[in-house]
């Protein structure tokens, strides 16, 4: 984890809310009908770490420039978004991706979707640390083992040591 992320939960947001008290399963969200996306919500410390932190790790760490696609995840579930809380979050996501867009970087145009923030439904149990209690199955190391190795490189300074 991140110096300065307090707590990370996977689970499922971007489509309508299902309404008070109701939940998404992936099972519904797999099929592409619910308009979610698997996501991630983080609680940080803005003392600790930037939101434009973040967005920095958030952009380096998955593909911005394939649409409804990561890897081999296709679909409107696999879509790059970024759904923001307050005026400032927007412009911020806005901004790094004119940035992006800019530079070289990416070397294709970013087709992350910045949008408000509506609901979060938490993912299932098993979703929960998913890569410290799978890391033997073939997804962890084709997949999420490359992603980790290049935040390890590029950000180790903002990995916490304990």
């Amino acid at each position: 984890m991140l110096k300065g992320v307090v707590s990370v939960m996977p689970g499922y947001a971007g489509g309508p809310s299902t309404g008070v008290g109701n939940s998404v399963s992936y099972g519904q969200v797999s099929t592409g009908a619910t308009g979610h996306a698997e996501a991630v919500r983080i609680e940080y410390d803005p003392t600790r770490i930037s939101y434009e932190t973040l967005l920095t790790v958030f952009f380096a760490t998955h593909d911005p420039t394939s649409l409804n696609r990561q890897g081999a995840d296709v679909g409107t579930q696999y879509r790059s978004t970024v759904l923001y809380t307050t005026d400032t979050q927007k412009r911020a996501a806005e901004r790094m991706i004119q940035e992006l867009n800019a530079s070289t970087e990416q070397g294709k145009p970013i087709v992350t979707e910045v949008k408000p923030f509506e609901h979060f439904y938490e993912g299932e149990n098993y979703h929960r640390d998913y890569y410290a209690n799978n890391k033997d199955q073939s997804y962890c190391q084709i997949v999420i083992n490359p992603k980790l190795e290049k935040v390890r490189k590029k950000f180790a300074d903002l990995i916490k040591t304990s």
